[in-house]
């Protein structure tokens, strides 16, 4: 059974209407806030966990993840700097965590820690760090096709662990996501596919519906399987009753966009039991989001 990595993703959003030098400086408030916003929604890690976790079996998970990003696209998917040469950094740490219940149920956990910020070329500077939400969920092993193909379903309740809206929306959120993976034979190599697609609702007042998505292709490079090189591609997509319109006061209003993006990785595995992936991807468009690039390292253990 192939060992399956996270794709990461990150993304920040972005406003192109300036109209005085001290919109300028809000503008880049805003920046800040709504893309620790955005980006903490986005880094759901997709773990591409289509493959069950044997019963009494430990799966872990963690992972360092570096996004940047220096323009954005408005409402109207237009491609511009954002002000003042600003630019946006995240460091992101998390840690995932599976563990096998029966041969159909596994428990599942994450939780990220981020150090984010927001700096333009005016010498104006804002940072904000700290864990964000939690998510626990359980997954369920649908079924299979001859121990090759498995479909899995896997509901998630997602908790912030922050005051305030610096890195997240501070509101519950539940999450149904759909799996299908498999693996085989592709030009003489082994190799393996993951798709999913998870739906997400914050509640609340006005609380965003968040669709993400995503597919990877990965294969061995050599006769030992301690190599391999996967390709995936993925999405996200918004939206709320509220508008997309940018507040200080209310970050929350920020819940309306959307982005595409692909990456690459590269696996090692030192043994059963120990992998690691180094990852880099980029955004391909978007709307009211920034253009980031992102580059992570991440490792997969089995203590038990």
């Amino acid at each position: 059974m192939p060992i399956i990595k996270p794709m990461k993703a990150g993304g920040c959003v972005t406003n192109l209407h300036y109209f005085s030098d001290m919109k300028l400086i809000k503008t880049g408030l805003r920046y800040l806030l709504v893309a620790a916003v955005i980006f903490i929604a986005s880094q759901n890690n997709s773990y591409a966990g289509g493959f069950p976790v044997r019963p009494g079996s430990l799966l872990l998970s963690p992972s360092v993840s570096y996004f940047f990003a220096n323009k954005g696209w408005d409402s109207l998917r237009r491609l511009s700097p954002f002000a003042s040469g600003g630019k946006f950094t995240s460091v992101s740490y998390s840690l995932f965590g599976e563990y096998g219940l029966t041969k159909r149920f596994t428990l599942v956990a994450a939780l990220p820690y981020v150090m984010n910020t927001y700096e333009d070329d005016n010498g104006y500077r804002k940072s904000s760090t700290g864990v964000t939400d939690l998510e626990t969920g359980i997954r369920y092993y649908l079924a299979n096709i001859n121990y090759i193909y498995y479909f899995s379903v896997q509901g998630t309740f997602i908790t912030p662990l922050y005051q305030g809206t610096d890195l997240g929306y501070r509101q519950n959120a539940a999450e149904l996501k759909f799996s299908f993976a498999g693996s085989g034979r592709f030009f003489g190599k082994n190799c393996y596919f993951t798709v999913e697609n998870g739906i997400r609702k914050y509640f609340g007042s006005a609380g965003a519906a968040q669709d993400r998505y995503s597919g990877t292709f990965g294969f061995t490079l050599d006769r030992r399987l301690k190599q391999q090189f996967s390709v995936s591609v993925g999405g996200f997509y918004s939206t709320s009753s509220l508008s997309s319109g940018y507040n200080p006061k209310a970050v929350n209003a920020t819940k309306n966009f959307a982005f595409n993006q692909a990456s690459i990785s590269y696996g090692y595995s030192f043994s059963r039991a120990f992998s690691l992936f180094l990852s880099a991807g980029t955004f391909i468009n978007g709307r009211n989001t920034g253009n980031g690039s992102s580059a992570s390292a991440s490792f997969i253990i089995r203590p038990l």
